[in-house]
């Protein structure tokens, strides 16, 4: 049963971004819930709002990142947690990410990328924290298998090589921050 991968940039201020079965981004937005009781609702709502949602790439950690696991766990979808840096390592070279802010800038620039190559409606404003989870949500795509190679002009000249094997079971919580495996 192949289904949809969303990535969640965790925060009060979230990033969102759905992935098809195909691995193409479909959606992307940013969304300010003001409240923690205001994220848990939305949470429940929107995880029931997607029915062939199967992964779930939450970039960040704390409490807010056990509201999303919990209620994703709940419904059988897999969560991958992973840490801005994975990404970043995968996408960035080290001197697009010296600092916290040049990264943010730089994922900016290849989230943009990925919204053509989807064919995804491009934004007026794109914020921040709708662009890291859109390259989380492609590293996540990279890493259950929905692509086998990164999208043209996201290419480096140091290539992923091949991807480590994924445990395709449902409903368990794995962490994904493991660099990709580079060739030599």
């Amino acid at each position: 049963m192949i289904g949809s991968l969303l990535a969640v940039d965790i925060g009060i201020k979230t990033g969102l971004a759905l992935f098809s079965t195909r691995g193409r981004l479909i959606w992307y937005r940013s969304h300010n819930f003001g409240t923690v009781s205001r994220l848990r609702r939305a949470t429940r709502s929107l995880l029931d709002s997607i029915p062939d949602l199967r992964w779930l790439v939450l970039e960040g950690g704390g409490a807010l990142a056990d509201i999303w696991e919990n209620e994703a766990l709940r419904r059988k979808i897999s969560v991958h947690r992973i840490d801005a840096e994975v990404w970043r390592h995968t996408f960035l070279y080290k001197r697009e990410q010296k600092s916290g802010a040049l990264a943010k800038r730089n994922a900016k620039e290849l989230s943009r990328i990925v919204i053509d190559w989807s064919g995804a409606s491009r934004p007026t404003s794109l914020r921040h924290d709708a662009a890291e989870a859109i390259m989380a949500g492609l590293r996540g795509t990279l890493h259950v298998g929905l692509l086998k190679e990164l999208p043209k002009g996201l290419r480096r000249p140091h290539p992923a090589g091949k991807l480590p094997t994924v445990s395709r079971h449902v409903g368990i919580s794995l962490n994904i921050n493991q660099p990709l495996k580079r060739d030599e």
